[in-house]
């Protein structure tokens, strides 16, 4: 091979070394910093139980935002404590804050808040929005909350007779629900029927951010990775091209 030809060979690869080094360095910024930013920002859990069937099933891992108590609105489905509860971590949804009146059930079989009948998509179509009438005015300070299961839901109804008339302290919330990390892999939508009500609806965290700076961090290290062997392919292939089969020297001579 000519010096020329040696030379025309090292300029792709030393580009092809170049553009393989930006690549992954941006990759691992992308990469280690999404998984960063969801550590900072999510707690995950795993459900215990059914009783937010079917949005999220036991034994499902999700990631819920670490949020104050205050930033709680209709419709989130948080995780929280409260010894009235058993002092272990549950899930449920939020359907009533601080002076709120929530009833059930309306000539439709749906759930009214302040004697708005309110509906919920999230509820299996062949259920009630509860299989009992209740009445209840959430104390300022506090949530009211349902599973989506309501047929075997241990929820607020059954702590109506409580101080707190079933309702729990925002300060019992450790986190919002914002995605089912595992097995199924999808976003826990706000419900559109809460938005109306004073205050709307939560907006969803930096999830979906924080998982696209992984998965363009993985591709831009991998594409990196790749860049420097497929270069040298392509010049190999290019530099033999070339060449037909018959020593330079003897060309020359003949």
């Amino acid at each position: 091979m000519s010096e020329k030809t040696v030379r025309a060979a090292r300029g792709p690869g030393r580009l092809a070394g170049v553009l393989s080094g930006l690549a992954v360095a941006v990759g691992c910024m992308l990469f280690l910093g999404g998984f960063a930013w969801g550590a900072f920002v999510y707690q995950p859990y795993t459900v215990p139980t059914d009783s937010m069937s079917p949005t999220v099933a036991s034994g499902d891992r999700v990631l819920a935002q670490r949020i104050d108590g205050a930033e709680v609105r209709r419709g989130d489905v948080v995780v929280f404590t409260d010894t009235a509860w058993g002092d272990v971590p549950m899930v449920k949804r939020v359907v009533g804050v601080g002076g709120d009146t929530v009833a059930c059930c309306d000539k439709d079989n749906r759930l009214t808040i302040n004697g708005a009948p309110v509906d919920e998509p999230y509820l299996r179509s062949d259920e009630v929005a509860s299989p009992s009438e209740f009445s209840a005015t959430v104390p300022e300070g506090k949530l009211f909350l349902l599973g989506d299961e309501r047929m075997g839901s241990q929820d607020s109804r059954v702590h109506l007779q409580d101080a707190g008339h079933g309702a729990v302290p925002r300060s019992a919330v450790h986190g919002r629900v914002d995605a089912v990390a595992w097995p199924l892999g999808s976003m826990v939508e706000r419900p559109r029927a809460f938005a109306a009500l004073p205050g709307g609806v939560s907006e969803p965290g930096p999830v979906l951010p924080a998982t696209a700076s992984v998965a363009v961090g993985a591709l831009l290290i991998l594409a990196g990775a790749a860049l420097p062997p497929l270069a040298r392919l392509f010049t190999g292939r290019r530099g033999s091209g070339g060449r037909s089969g018959v020593p330079s020297q003897a060309r020359a001579d003949a």
